[in-house]
């Protein structure tokens, strides 16, 4: 970029790291509110079970219990997409599922109390395969949903929610391709990718109508928006803590929430629900499971010509929000795979396995790492270089697609073909790629080879942002915007940009406690929104709050506002800079305030291509990651720490290693996990780290003021289908 910019793509420190590393940062642990009561949940034994009996008389009468609720004493509330799970049931659908729930005094008393609770079960058959859960001869696990299969009406909330990519006539794109091959992928067995601090929450019902939760949330926003449905008509305040990690899975989750809320209000004191490690592994959401079934028909260019098949999707036991992960997943591959002719159907199922919810890649990865390997099946009969089919695919400026509402886009953004080509050569792909099934190395039983993959999304326009932007006579600006802190440091990057406007001393810059009472709407931190969407909207607050600054001046310096300007806490004339007056000239008693909206905008997208190199021992069947090449481009560099530590993140939990370590083991018998255990989930050492580069190209982006989008989700999304091709 050619701007010379004061802190926009400069090193610059995080507002919250000396919070951090001084342990001054707020986590759910740290929270302790006057008369708290601590939450133990019964969990579920059984796979699949109605619950026959439940006498919790000998856990009410124990000293220190303050509340024991079942099925039957709390009311139904609903929640998931579409609304279906209930806080409490009278049937069980997972191992782990919650039967009852206890408030007392302390921690040690609630698992005591638990284990008082005596519960007669009748079980039920289950299954954990999404094809077994619809062709089963049983009750299904919801009655209103017959063959364990959501409705594929979309909400009502949504009414074009993207269900199936459709254009064109297959038949005849069939007709024209010199290569057509079918198959079947999955990509399905995943546990939660647990971040350190488990999931948590504190419920404090202030009135009857009034509810408080405290919460390390990734988008604490977002709990608001989807918990007033949820919980009726109150009140709801949602206060986010420091998130400690959330690879997506802390958007909204209002099962914990549904416990500490119906305790609360039971007790009238506040209730804290912390989930344990066994429980974070058993019991919270995991990835949905993801099989492909397609027929590719492709040119001998690489041109596809036809794509036809089904995406059947496991959603466990609940789905959280799948038939939106479903839309975002069929818009985001019409973004790598520019093909005339479509007809890709999908099916939601719900089986006896943990309820799936939110995890980074959000439908794309799962999508994509299913049917690329299918893909790559038409590349090996054409002979096509996989980098060469990528670079001619992704989507150019001036081509269309469906998005996630339903509606057509045309793209507005930049070319990413000089990123691919900069990725490629930095790896050396022309060295090492020797064609399909051909290694690049072979010594003795030990064969390298190398893949690439690719990722593009265009929710980083996604849904509604607002923000404020107050300044004060001491010369300094706070930025009201509900965003919470889940690790890669996006508040500090909303402060650059209100700083950089606002030509402010960035220490002077500070943005407000996430906190849904203080702020203005804010859907949150998911789909790389956080650069363009709601930094578009800090951009604009800071922009008024400047315009209202200036005019405001302008009788005092006698000039007219657009011939004034700012710079640290004065202002001055263009023309006379030395005739400046200080922000002071408000007076002790005024602040001048700006706002800023962004609506949503499918129109620009991401893209990233992750180049790999895996070693694979044939003989034991060990793979080994050697080295990573991220290559991307971001239009303009924000922070360029940040943007290392997602990057380099293309490894970690939710990224290349669920084609490699991450996996869950499921006892097909009891439909226990069998490896939920600090132990028995493996992952990935420090000595085993690779080699990771990243490309990182400036282009700018027809975005907002810094021509800025973000990446950080899609950062982790190309990795397993590269690996997978590898």
């Amino acid at each position: 970029m050619t701007e010379d910019y004061r802190y926009i793509g400069k090193e610059t420190p995080r507002k919250d790291a000396r919070d951090i590393v001084t342990g001054r940062a707020k986590y759910i642990d740290d929270i302790r509110l006057p008369g708290m009561l601590f939450a133990g949940i019964l969990r579920s034994p059984h796979a699949h079970a109605d619950i026959r009996r439940i006498d919790c008389s000998r856990a009410r009468s124990l000293k220190g219990v303050r509340a024991v609720l079942t099925h039957e004493d709390v009311p139904d509330w609903e929640w998931g997409i579409p609304k279906h799970i209930k806080v409490l049931d009278n049937k069980v659908r997972y191992v782990g599922d919650a039967v009852a729930l206890v408030a007392a005094d302390t921690p040690d008393v609630a698992q005591t109390a638990l284990a008082l609770i005596e519960v007669d079960y009748e079980p039920l058959p289950a299954a954990y395969d999404a094809e077994a859960a619809t062709t089963i001869d049983a009750p299904p696990l919801y009655p209103q949903y017959p063959h364990n299969t959501y409705p594929g009406d979309p909400p009502p909330f949504e009414p074009g929610l993207l269900n199936r990519v459709r254009m064109g006539d297959v038949a005849r794109g069939f007709s024209e391709a010199d290569v057509v091959v079918e198959g079947t992928c999955r990509y399905e067995t995943f546990p939660n990718p647990l971040p350190p601090e488990p999931p948590g929450v504190i419920a404090y019902w202030e009135t009857p109508d009034r509810l408080t939760i405290y919460t390390p949330s990734q988008s604490i926003a977002f709990n608001r928006f989807i918990g007033i449905p949820f919980i009726g008509m109150a009140d709801l305040r949602a206060i986010s803590t420091q998130c400690g990690g959330s690879y997506g899975t802390k958007n909204g989750n209002m099962t914990p929430v549904g416990y500490a809320a119906l305790l609360s209000r039971a007790t009238g004191r506040p209730v804290r629900v912390v989930y344990s490690k066994e429980e974070h592994f058993h019991a919270y959401s995991v990835r949905l499971g993801s099989r492909v079934s397609a027929k590719i028909g492709m040119k001998k260019d690489g041109t596809l010509t036809a794509i036809t098949g089904e995406w059947s999707v496991n959603a466990g036991s609940g789905s959280e929000s799948g038939p939106f992960q479903i839309a975002v997943g069929c818009g985001e591959l019409q973004l790598v795979l520019r093909c005339p002719n479509w007809d890709l159907r999908t099916r939601l199922v719900c089986t006896n396995r943990s309820p799936s919810g939110i995890v980074r890649g959000y439908g794309g990865q799962e999508l994509e790492s299913s049917i690329l390997p299918i893909v790559s099946l038409a590349m090996e009969k054409a002979g096509i270089d996989p980098v060469a089919f990528f670079k001619k695919n992704i989507v150019k400026t001036g081509e269309g697609y469906f998005w996630r509402e339903g509606n057509w886009w045309t793209y507005r953004g930049i070319d990413f073909s000089r990123a691919v080509e900069k990725g490629s050569e930095s790896f050396g792909w022309d060295r090492k790629w020797r064609g399909w099934g051909n290694p690049t190395a072979v010594d003795g039983q030990i064969r390298r080879g190398v893949g690439v993959g690719v990722h593009s999304n265009a929710d980083v326009g996604e849904d509604v942002s607002e923000a404020s932007v107050r300044l004060t006579p001491d010369g300094r600006a706070t930025v009201f915007c509900c965003v919470s802190e889940s690790g890669p440091g996006q508040r500090s990057s909303l402060c650059k940009m209100a700083a950089e406007v606002l030509k402010l001393p960035l220490e002077r810059v500070t943005l407000s406690p996430p906190d849904t009472h203080v702020n203005p709407f804010e859907f949150g931190l998911m789909g790389s929104r956080g650069t363009y969407a709601v930094g578009s909207a800090v951009i604009a607050a800071a922009e008024d709050a400047r315009r209202r600054l200036l005019e405001m001046a302008a009788p005092k310096l006698g000039a007219a506002s657009e011939d004034l300007d700012t710079l640290d806490g004065f202002i001055f004339s263009k023309a006379e800079p030395e005739h400046k007056i200080p922000w002071r000239f408000m007076g002790p008693d005024q602040t001048c305030t700006g706002f800023g909206r962004f609506e949503p905008d499918y129109s620009l997208s991401n893209c990233m291509m992750t180049f790999v190199e895996v070693e694979v021992d044939t003989e034991t069947g060990k793979v080994s990651l050697i080295r990573v090449v991220n290559a991307t481009d971001v239009g303009q560099v924000i922070d360029p720490m940040g943007l290392e530590g997602q990057l380099n993140a293309c490894f970690g939990s939710a990224g290349i290693d669920s084609a490699i370590f991450e996996e869950t083991i499921l006892d097909r018998r009891t439909g226990h996990i069998v490896n939920a255990n600090m132990i028995d989930y493996k992952w990935r050492t420090f000595r085993e780290l690779p080699v990771i580069n990243n490309v990182v190209m400036e282009t700018p982006f027809p975005s907002h003021r810094f021509h800025a989008v973000g990446v950080g989700e899609i950062a982790t999304s190309p990795g397993p289908s590269a690996v997978l091709i590898a």
